[in-house]
């Protein structure tokens, strides 16, 4: 079976690497142009074209999917299956082009969490399993008919980072052995499960990240977890004197202690701990970040401050 495989950042390499290490015939990668990044504006290349370039696969990089001269490109390579990880959507002109059509790997349990950032929100969410998916891509976005699923827990002590990671790798494996048997034929693909309530999957935004203390505390221990390492919950800090620090929180743990206090009342002894209340007891902050500043631990940040900080409030 000869596929053109699409993707761009390092969670779609492992899945490129396991389709040519079970004998998938590669005729192209699709990728997204080169980009400068950081402050010396480089010239980066996605992790995805570092990785055909290892292996010596032909690649594209097309401004726009719908140029003709990068569809002819692809019909020239008249390839049997796309297979498409952690890339943009495909207009129809590029996913019904192949016989075989255009298998997608989504990092969730299909119909659960369709979207752009499924890890974020099934942990968000308080679920304890996810898994990978794999699809044929239809019209609408995450819908079409799948040939296989494989579960994975969510640990407790999971967060964004490590799930990822782990999806990354089992789902690579996940997606070569469906490979496998698409390319002898032994596949029947099934419509979507019917179920009454669907979690979706929205890409993250800022106003996503913003911690609501007025909320449950394993509430709020989620989407901490869900949105850690990257892009990280936050909240804000005011002084006695009215002054306003923002903190991105990166780790926290939970304390069930029943209080009367108001919801965001900072309690520390200044040293070594930094509990902010909640609706049902404390959250622990373990690790934070004060805007403009590195990311640190509370003992570090707690020994840099100058003022009482159980005089501050979190907004």
């Amino acid at each position: 079976m000869r596929i053109i495989f699409m993707g761009t950042p390092e969670f779609a390499v492992p899945s490129l690497e396991a389709a040519l290490a079970v004998g998938i015939e590669v005729a192209a990668v699709v990728t997204a142009p080169d980009k400068p990044s950081g402050r010396g504006q480089k010239i980066r290349e996605t992790a995805v074209k570092q990785c055909a370039v290892k292996h010596c696969l032909p690649i594209l990089q097309p401004e726009k999917l719908k140029d003709p001269k990068f569809l002819q490109q692809l019909q020239n390579l008249h390839a049997d299956l796309f297979v498409v990880v952690a890339f943009r959507m495909l207009p129809e002109e590029v996913w019904n082009m192949p016989p075989l059509g255009t298998v997608n790997l989504h990092a969730s349990l299909l119909p659960q969490y369709r979207g752009a950032a499924p890890i974020n929100w099934a942990i968000i969410n308080g679920e304890t399993k996810t898994g990978t998916t794999v699809f044929f891509i239809e019209k609408e976005i995450d819908t079409g008919n799948v040939l296989s699923y494989r579960e994975q827990a969510i640990l407790p002590e999971d967060n964004a980072g490590s799930l990822h990671d782990r999806l990354m790798i089992d789902g690579a494996q996940h997606l070569a052995d469906t490979l496998l048997t698409v390319a002898v034929g032994n596949y029947t693909p099934v419509p979507q499960k019917t179920e009454d309530t669907l979690h979706p999957a929205p890409k993250i935004s800022k106003e996503t990240c913003a911690v609501n203390w007025q909320q449950d505390v394993v509430r709020i221990h989620c989407l901490v977890r869900g949105l850690s390492p990257y892009p990280c919950a936050w909240t804000t800090i005011v002084s006695a004197k009215g002054e306003k620090t923002m903190l991105k929180i990166h780790e926290t743990e939970l304390l069930h202690e029943p209080h009367a206090v108001v919801a965001g009342t900072l309690r520390s002894d200044g040293k070594k701990y930094l509990h902010i209340a909640a609706s049902g007891g404390w959250i622990v902050v373990k690790k934070l970040q004060p805007e403009g500043k590195k990311r640190m631990d509370t003992v570090a940040f707690l020994c840099g401050l100058h003022e009482d900080i159980s005089t501050f409030r979190a907004i």
